[in-house]
């Protein structure tokens, strides 16, 4: 039998965010195994925590969706360290450092928020204009909706869309079938200024959304902070359309572009894989 934590990422109240499942001690499991049990959760990422290879890590962490396994993916990375966390792990330094098919990734703590600094990206830069136009078909948007789109892979393959406001984001009734190859793709669009969020954010996989995503806000950040049509500080929402409450905190620290929200462990027991 092995430790397992199910945790809802980016929200304080347990229903609202993005749930990860965590397996620990997955030593002696096979790939098949992990993508079995990945499949059988039904979650956007289950993950299963190794111990390190990399002599600064404090842990490893493989993390599979319900079709195959990801580099590096934002909730699963919050999730996977307040897991370890609470099954009684004590990070090496001040931060966690989390080993992943991307690399190393720095988590920090910051009272009962945990954050990762973003990732540098796969593929950043423009969109080829073809591509821009088949996904604005698939999203049903019109020219003078988008003020913006860049290329946002730090792992996932994301295509990011800046839209001209949150209410636009938050209308669109996407075409499935008219994504094509591209079949990640986020949006983003400013709310007016003084309320809780700066920003709505929505992220659509083939035939679904994601309620919360980390990888795709922590690209957003880098691209928006970069340019200046963001703050330094800012904090996303994200899952609205889904009856969500997600809080994404992004922020510039020095180099770094940091990603953080609350979680709440939802789950705790043991599971035995066959």
């Amino acid at each position: 039998m092995r430790t397992f934590h199910q945790i809802d990422v980016f929200t304080g109240r347990f229903l609202l965010g993005n749930p990860l499942a965590v397996v620990h001690g997955a030593e002696g499991l096979t790939d098949e195994q992990m993508a079995a049990f990945a499949r059988w959760t039904n979650l956007s990422e289950t993950t299963f925590l190794l111990p390190p290879v990399h002599a600064d890590a404090d842990y490893r962490v493989r993390i599979f969706t319900t079709e195959g396994e990801l580099p590096f993916a934002g909730h699963p990375t919050l999730g996977s360290a307040r897991a370890w966390l609470e099954a009684g792990g004590v990070p090496k330094a001040a931060d966690l450092v989390q080993e992943c098919g991307a690399g190393l990734v720095r988590v920090r703590r910051t009272g009962d928020r945990l954050a990762f600094a973003a990732p540098p990206l796969i593929r950043g830069g423009d969109v080829d204009p073809a591509d821009l136009a088949q996904v604005k078909r698939a999203l049903r948007l019109k020219d003078e909706d988008v003020v913006g789109a860049q290329w946002a892979d730090n792992g996932p393959g994301w295509l990011a869309l800046l839209l001209k406001d949150a209410e636009t984001v938050l209308a669109i009734e996407p075409d499935a079938a008219a994504f094509g190859e591209h079949d990640k793709v986020g949006v983003v669009g400013p709310h007016p200024s003084g309320g809780e969020t700066a920003f709505e954010v929505r992220a659509f996989v083939r035939t679904a959304e994601d309620p919360v995503t980390g990888s795709l806000n922590a690209a957003i950040g880098q691209w928006l902070i970069g340019t200046g049509q963001a703050p330094e500080s800012y904090v996303a929402a994200q899952g609205t359309r889904l009856r969500r409450r997600g809080r994404v905190h992004v922020e510039r620290d020095g180099s770094d572009i940091w990603v953080g929200g609350d979680t709440v462990i939802g789950i705790t027991g043991s599971v035995r894989l066959p």
